[in-house]
């Protein structure tokens, strides 16, 4: 056995290349003794190499550090940590366990990878994980950066990365399908949709088999290493290939001018509960990152999956930032939503923090300036933030905005006045703060729950795949099946579907904050009533690309929508209006089917109001009837006097193509009011003067 090099250095942490080898660091306070070990092939049963690090001349404070001559990129490794397995105690340290390192770049999983043997006592050299040795230095930009764009002209495709692409119907090589070389083949078509923003699903290296026995962790909610990309998203299959693929996809995403997004997972590892397995910060130091109960042999289970991640400890909080500064400064992410943010907020006893110091760090850390930052703004334990969440930068999931306006076009009793708010920047949850109105990030529909052709076709959850008797998922989906559970051939079913969509989508995309649409709702992507589809790796969660074309009126109607918002953002981007200054100084009135004469009623399912958008100058009438009936509404006389002034641009209860129709060539509307079919929203417009 060879002996460490006092050439080694604490800092940086992880394996960093050198001109003459690597130098290897990693965090134990409570270890006794450390082994780096080699290996040349991820299912080794053995290490190739084996190197002890003396715990005299090579340890400085808590971390243990070498360095090894002539070892290149590529190299696959792990450790092996000695000390006390002391459940009671919080320490659970296995010598004989292959660790990943928490700032490994790269991580490579053998063809026998088990979980299974992870989680008992004993050698799982042959089927355990390794890291990987990626010197990120060496990659060829080309100039790309971040892109920084406006959060006002923003707007957000929620997708993942597998499932975009791993149909067969997707038209992308075999090869590439469900990679991130795939998606980069599909940069067309989100182009020509519109978005300016992709927010992937978790890309950091997860545990697949952390899942009910027989199915596969599909979503990704179960991260071991927080600086590695998934291995199995790329095509390259060799140790060094996911690092480079990932960033070939995100350079080409940024030359189509579109920012990428991570849905970053910093509340829970893939280690679970007491019975979990040791794959990495279990056996490399169990009390440092995890929150432990009272009597440290059990975990505390803020997040629902068996383990809380200790964010506020200083190590871990370092961690985590290091990880964010890695994402941005080399792989050049333009920003992240944080999964359970709420549970950073959250202090080892499991108490509110008033100031989070890992929340404060990301915030106020130069290099992520600039960067998005999106917190879901609740936990599993019912920590519930939105409009609370702490900072002055992070903008929030917005829940109440998808539950309200599901509320209201479901025809709840009791929901107008609330709908309303959160066609305005929700000021009720927002404006005390006194920030932009991007600060709410505005869905009806997200990967967790159902797709919106699920959300209007069933009443009932259908989860029988999930392999847990249909017991997971919310109950509560505020959802419509509107008269028939599942697939239909009526027309006047399908019509109602198509056109409730068209609702939820349009009040989406006009309302003030930062929209956000799923995968696959452009073209009515549907999981078959499945609302937790987490542990489905197959066409259930898949985008099946025959939808664009049979869907082809819906396609069409959201890239016109999408292009009415980005013209519709640019009168306020510059300026950086806060919420409450946006409502102040707008040009608007709310009616009801009379001028001016809204009814806020509990029983009221309709309402209409007109804004102006100065640098434009145009005005638009916008009318929301979620009422069963058709209703008539009075329009706003021109200021000229003029007899037809306002043109259709919206009636979401037309066919394909007169729901949307093409700016130029918006047909007059010949009345002094008009008429508003049963569910339907109508967006009319004209100039603010005769010309």
């Amino acid at each position: 056995m060879a002996h460490a090099d006092t050439t080694s250095r604490s800092s940086p942490l992880g394996a960093t290349v050198r001109e003459d080898g690597v130098n290897f660091s990693v965090f134990s306070r409570n270890a006794t003794g450390m082994e780096l070990v080699f290996f040349d092939r991820e299912d080794d049963k053995k290490p190739a190499r084996i190197i002890q690090i003396d715990p005299w001349s090579s340890r400085t404070y808590h971390y243990w550090h070498v360095f090894v001559p002539g070892v290149l990129a590529g190299q696959l490794y792990g450790y092996r940590a000695r000390g006390p397995y002391k459940p009671d105690r919080g320490m659970r340290f296995d010598p004989a366990k292959v660790l990943l390192d928490p700032y490994g770049r790269g991580v490579v999983v053998p063809g026998n990878y088990s979980r299974e043997v992870a989680s008992k006592a004993g050698d799982n050299t042959a089927v355990a994980m390794k890291s990987v040795v990626v010197d990120t230095g060496k990659y060829d930009w080309q100039g790309d950066v971040p892109l920084k764009r406006p959060s006002a002209r923003t707007i957000i495709y929620e997708m993942h990365v597998r499932g975009f692409t791993r149909h067969p119907s997707s038209g992308v090589s075999e090869k590439t399908r469900g990679t991130y070389a795939g998606l980069i083949e599909k940069i067309p078509y989100l182009q020509e949709l519109g978005v300016t923003a992709v927010e992937l699903l978790p890309v950091f290296q997860f545990d697949a088999q952390d899942c009910p026995p027989g199915l596969v962790n599909y979503w990704g909610y179960a991260p071991i290493s927080f600086f590695a990309p998934h291995q199995a998203y790329s095509s390259r299959r060799y140790p060094l290939g996911p690092a480079d693929e990932f960033r070939d996809m995100v350079k080409a995403l940024h030359r189509a001018d579109i920012e990428v997004i991570l849905d970053v997972v910093f509340n829970h590892t893939a280690e679970g509960d007491q019975s979990g397995p040791t794959l990495s910060f279990r056996g490399l130091d169990n009390g440092i990152y995890y929150v432990l109960e009272h009597d440290c042999s059990h975990y505390a289970n803020y997040s629902g999956t068996g383990n809380t991640l200790n964010a506020n400890h200083p190590i871990v909080r370092r961690m985590i930032v290091d990880s964010l500064r890695y994402w941005v400064g080399e792989m050049h992410v333009d920003g992240f939503r944080f999964d359970l943010a709420s549970i950073l907020a959250r202090d080892v006893s499991g108490n509110l923090m008033p100031n989070p110091p890992v929340l404060w760090d990301i915030e106020s850390d130069p290099v992520l300036a600039g960067t998005k930052l999106i917190a879901e703004a609740w936990d599993a334990a019912g920590l519930y933030q939105v409009g609370s969440f702490v900072g002055d930068s992070w903008k929030e999931w917005n829940g109440r905005f998808r539950d309200d306006v599901r509320s209201f076009f479901l025809g709840q009793d009791g929901f107008l006045k609330r709908f309303a708010d959160r066609l305005v920047g929700s000021p009720q949850i927002y404006g005390h703060e006194n920030r932009e109105a991007e600060q709410s990030i505005n869905f009806v529909t997200c990967h967790d729950g159902f797709t919106l052709n699920d959300l209007v076709s069933y009443n009932n959850k259908h989860n029988e795949a999930n392999g847990e008797d249909n017991h997971d998922g919310s109950n509560d989906n505020l959802s419509w099946n509107c008269g028939v559970e599942g697939p239909s051939d009526d027309p006047a079913v399908e019509q109602l579907r198509n056109r409730q969509i068209k609702n939820f989508l349009t009040v989406t995309m006009i309302s003030l904050g930062v929209p956000m649409i799923l995968m696959g709702d452009e073209v009515r992507r549907t999981q078959n009533g499945n609302n937790n589809a987490y542990c489905l790796d197959n066409d259930t969660s898949w985008f099946d690309w025959t939808l664009v074309t049979k869907h082809a009126g819906l396609h069409r109607f959201v890239k016109l929508l999408i292009a009415r918002r980005r013209l519709r953002d640019m009168d306020h981007e510059h300026r950086r209006l806060s919420l409450n200054q946006l409502i102040s100084e707008a040009n608007k009135a709310w009616h009801g089917t009379k001028l001016g004469q809204p009814d806020w009623g509990n029983h009221s399912h309709s309402v209409a109001f007109t804004a102006e958008i100065k640098k434009e100058k145009l005005f638009f009438h916008i009318i929301m009837n979620a009422y069963w009936e058709p209703l008539d509404f009075e329009l706003p006389p021109a200021e000229n006097g003029e007899k037809n002034p306002w043109r259709r641009s919206i009636d979401t209860s037309l066919d394909s193509p007169n729901d949307i129709s093409e700016w130029e060539i918006s047909p007059p509307v010949p009345n002094h009011s008009y008429r508003v079919a049963s569910r339907s929203v109508v967006v009319l417009w004209r100039n603010s003067s005769n010309g």
